[in-house]
């Protein structure tokens, strides 16, 4: 039996607990927001580009948020909110740097788990060694092998399903689907344990990693006694040069590292900024009508969804120098939190920046994020919006939003993206 086969395995029940951002898998990061943000947001950079405090707080949101950066309460906290101010932060990783200076003398929280000892986390020369060793495998010309491999045939047999009726919520039955089954696919995991590796995913903790390595435990093993074509033989058979100048393979535990953060980045984004590029169109049939006349909008309607709502408006960095940035004096250790979805609508460079509009021109964002950080699967992202939007419209001409269901809308905090997206297509 294919993986097609198996995606009628799947749990509606617990897909939806899994990916309704309301749902209390998502409450830490703010998934119970359900306000506008950029309000508070503009008002925040017309007042200056950097402010003493935390996103959310500054933001009016009082339910706790974690994410990055987060909650190291000992540590004094800054939010940036301008373009200029967002861009600087994100490309000086000198001065900004991923993890905590390391002689500086603040009590840290335990790891929660080896999320937090993966590249992500990483500066300098470490970062730059470790992300070359998969770098290729996410470089423009890979996007092929990805397509055909692991994306096509799920997008086709999802939309094969959705077929056979003449309503659906796309956010659920389609969108959250085409991610992570590609890849837990580009890993050589069945469909049968991809809700297993998200239940771990979300368990921020050591107990949520220790399961996610018994499911890759025994993957790693097949793959140095037989490496197949996918990405866990990449990482296995990947080696590192340390700086004595010695090579060695990656070690089991940096492999588990390496796959939490992969797995994570692969699973957890682009389903919800399809969801947003998607909610964005159907609210705009004439925009939707546009990208159904004319394909090659496709991609700027994607891209303008990425500037108008990034489905992570914030990411953050630890400050290594005591410094003067855009006004405001930045003690060593301290953490800087970067608003890239307010940078993203900032009036000093994008004109109309609230409305959503995929004619605007062509003007690069930090959605991906920016300098050495940028996002290892930016092109795989696009490619698997733009393949599964693309075919969700050749095959379901007719499709549209449900006028008996309430319209979607944008909620979230710390990740953003759509409620329901109830459509039909009879």
């Amino acid at each position: 039996m294919s993986r097609v086969d198996d995606l009628a395995k799947f749990d509606l029940t617990e897909l939806r607990e899994l990916f309704d951002l309301r749902s209390p898998y998502h409450a830490p990061t703010g998934g119970g927001y359900d306000g506008d943000p950029y309000p508070a947001w503009h008002r925040l950079r017309e007042t200056g580009p950097v402010h003493e405090g935390i996103v959310h707080e500054l933001t009016g949101c009082t339910q706790p948020a974690l994410f990055a950066g987060l909650p190291f309460p000992d540590r004094p906290h800054f939010s940036a909110f301008s373009y200029a101010a967002c861009a600087e932060a994100f490309r000086d990783s000198e001065t900004f740097a991923s993890s905590p200076p390391p002689s500086a003398v603040v009590r840290e929280p335990a790891t929660r788990s080896r999320l937090a000892r993966s590249v992500l986390f990483l500066n300098g020369r470490e970062h730059r060694r470790y992300r070359a060793l998969v770098q290729s495998s996410f470089a423009p010309g890979r996007t092929k092998w990805w397509m055909e491999r692991w994306n096509d045939r799920t997008v086709q047999a999802l939309i094969d399903r959705l077929a056979a009726g003449d309503r659906a919520d796309l956010n659920l039955d389609f969108c959250a689907q085409i991610p992570v089954l590609t890849i837990t696919g580009s890993f050589g995991l069945p469909v049968s344990q991809a809700l297993d590796v998200l239940r771990a995913l979300y368990h921020d903790s050591l107990e949520g990693s220790d399961h996610l390595v018994g499911i890759l435990e025994p993957l790693v093993a097949a793959r140095r006694a037989q490496p197949e074509e996918d990405l866990m033989s990449v990482l296995v058979g990947a080696e590192i040069t340390d700086e004595d100048g010695r090579s060695h393979r990656l070690s089991d535990e940096e492999i588990y590292s390496f796959a939490h953060l992969l797995l994570l980045a692969g699973s957890l984004t682009t389903w919800k900024q399809m969801g947003i590029t998607l909610t964005a169109l159907f609210t705009r049939p004439h925009l939707l009508d546009a990208v159904r006349a004319d394909r090659k909008l496709l991609r700027a309607a994607i891209e303008e969804s990425t500037r108008w709502v990034p489905t992570d408006p914030m990411f953050s960095r630890f400050v290594c120098r005591d410094v003067e940035f855009h006004g405001m004096q930045l003690p060593r250790g301290a953490v800087m939190h970067i608003c890239l979805a307010a940078a993203n609508r900032d009036p000093a460079r994008y004109e109309r920046p609230d409305e959503y509009d995929p004619y605007r021109p062509a003007l690069p964002n930090l959605a991906f994020g920016n300098g050495p950080h940028i996002c290892l699967g930016i092109h795989l992202a696009r490619a698997e919006m733009s393949t599964a939007i693309g075919a969700l419209l050749d095959r379901l001409p007719n499709l549209r939003l449900d006028p008996d269901a309430e319209p979607p809308r944008i909620v979230g905090m710390y990740h953003r993206g759509p409620t329901e997206i109830r459509v039909r297509f009879d």
